[in-house]
This record gives structure tokens, sequence and C-alpha cells, in this order.
């Protein structure tokens, strides 16, 4: 087999963006990224996409094709992908992949997972407690019913909780029992590597990125999507803070403290997810690029 798929994953805010250039640029190829928030055009400064001239250092894929008003799902994502790899592979033996979306990596990697149908009366009923009862209810019934689950989806979105809770309760088993069940045969391989750093370091380049977030204009980027807040797209770290502050609920101090924290327990969750993963190369964010091309070309 002599395809590779590098694949750099790690927390939000470490450099996976500028690392994965690095890396198109020497081994002369292009990006896929694999970032769910990248995906709509809407959205930019508040999901910290590439800038003009990041895009214009490598040519990328999958960054900004889509509308925060398109449905997109990571199974679609799945297919289009490796009908761009397929394409890509023809005259490249590698590509780099990009992007802190756990379940859209695994789905290009090890492919998607496939749940048992339920009674959609189940949903329906998650559904009316998520209105009357609000998601923290739902959140503490997969946490019972579920910790690996709680530990690792996206917590936050009250659509990957339902569904989680929906699997739990329609086949009594937990959610995450039915993960990774099947391994798929790709026509690559893939190497992964995973940048990180100690926590405190993490959370305050977290916290750093917000600020110059909110200095970019997020909050007139918000704004225009006021009108948009109910979309599932717009459900996200960022967003749905500031959302809040516009529609008089918060002060803007503590929607901005909100964001920096939410950010922080998203990285968490990405931590968790990628760790689990026992092949996966892991370097400090400051490792110089030479060193990683040299592993990787060992790998190779």
């Amino acid at each position: 087999m002599s395809k590779y798929l590098i694949s750099i994953v790690g927390p939000t805010a470490i450099g996976k963006t500028v690392l994965s250039i690095k890396l198109a640029n020497y081994f002369n190829t292009e990006i896929v990224s694999a970032d769910s928030r990248q995906f709509f055009k809407e959205m930019s400064i508040g999901t910290a996409a590439p800038s003009k001239e990041e895009l214009a250092a490598a040519k990328h894929h999958f960054i900004h094709h889509k509308s925060i008003q398109d449905n997109y799902s990571v199974g679609t994502f799945e297919k289009e992908t490796l009908n761009c790899l397929d394409k890509l592979f023809k005259t490249r033996d590698v590509v780099i992949m990009v992007g802190g979306s756990g379940l859209y990596v695994d789905a290009v990697t090890k492919g998607l997972d496939y749940f048992p149908e339920v009674d959609n009366s189940i949903r329906q009923t998650l559904n009316t407690h998520l209105e009357t009862k609000g998601l923290p209810y739902l959140q503490n019934q997969l946490k019972e019913l579920d910790p690996v689950a709680y530990n690792t989806i996206a917590i936050d979105n009250p659509h990957r909780v339902i569904r989680a809770l929906e699997i739990c309760i329609g086949t009594g088993k937990p959610y995450s029992s039915f993960l990774k069940k099947k391994q798929v045969n790709r026509h690559f391989k893939t190497i992964t590597i995973g940048l990180t750093a100690k926590r405190e370091t993490i959370y305050n380049r977290i916290n750093q990125r917000v600020d110059i977030m909110m200095e970019q204009g997020l909050l007139d980027e918000v704004k225009n999507l006021l009108s948009f807040k109910e979309l599932n797209a717009l459900n996200t770290v960022g967003y749905k803070e500031l959302f809040n502050y516009l529609e008089g609920e918060w002060e803007l101090d503590f929607a901005i403290s909100e964001i920096k924290k939410n950010s922080r327990r998203f990285a968490k969750r990405q931590l968790t997810w990628f760790k689990r993963d026992e092949n996966t190369l892991w370097f400090d964010y400051l490792t110089d690029v030479s060193e990683i091309i040299k592993q990787i070309n060992e790998a190779i």
C-alpha cells in the first residue's frame, strides 16, 4: 500500500492549521478539512477557519463549501471525502487531513458506526423533554445510562445527546457499546499526528484565541446570523453564547467568559476522543516540523 493519509488531530487552538500547511508544502500535496464547523461559509471568525493567506498557501477542500441552511451529515461528508481522496491519490502518494471533529475524522479513517433501528416515539419523547426540562436534564440522563458517551460526544449539542439517549433507551445497551464494532477497509493507510500541550497552556491559548476572535469582529458575525439561531449549525460554541447576549439574557463580558469556558470543555472532550487511538503519534505543539516530518517518513 503506497497511499498515505496524514491525519492531524488535537484540541482547538493547538496549531493544527499551521502544521497542516507546512506538511502539505513539504509533501507537495493538498489538505482535506475534517472540521465540521468550518464547512459553513457564513461562519468564519467563530470557527477559526483558515485565513485567505493560509488558504492560498495550500489547496484546501471542504472549507466554506456549504451553507448553514444546508442539511449536511457526517455520512455525506464521509462519501464526499472518500471520493475526493480517490481523485487526489491518482496523482499524489500523500494527502493531509486536518480537523478537531473526532466523529468526522473517524468517519474517513475508520468508517461510520451503524446502530439498530429504534422506535421513533423515543426521540419524540426526548424532544419533548428537551423543550420542557432542558438540555441539562438529558445530559444527566445520558451520564447515568452511558458515562463513556457522556464524556466523549459533543455534550452541548442536543441532537447528539438525543441520538445517544435514543439508542440507550431503545436497545437497553450503552450507545458507546455500538462504536467501532466493524472495521472498514480503506485503499490508503492513515498516519495520525496528534498535537498537544500541558492543560494550562491549551486553556491559555483558547482564552487568547477568543479575545482575538472578538477583536476580529465575531460579535458582528453573530449579529448577522441572529435570525438563523435555531439552525443546528449555529448551536455551537462562540455563537450560542453571543446569541444570549444579543437577546439581552447575558452581559457581554459574561458571554465572552462562557465562550472561553465552553471552548475549554470542548478541548477536554476532543483530547478524550483522540486519546482513544493508541496508534496516534503525539507531539508537543512546539515540536519543530522537521522532527514531525522525520517520524512521518519513518512510518511510511
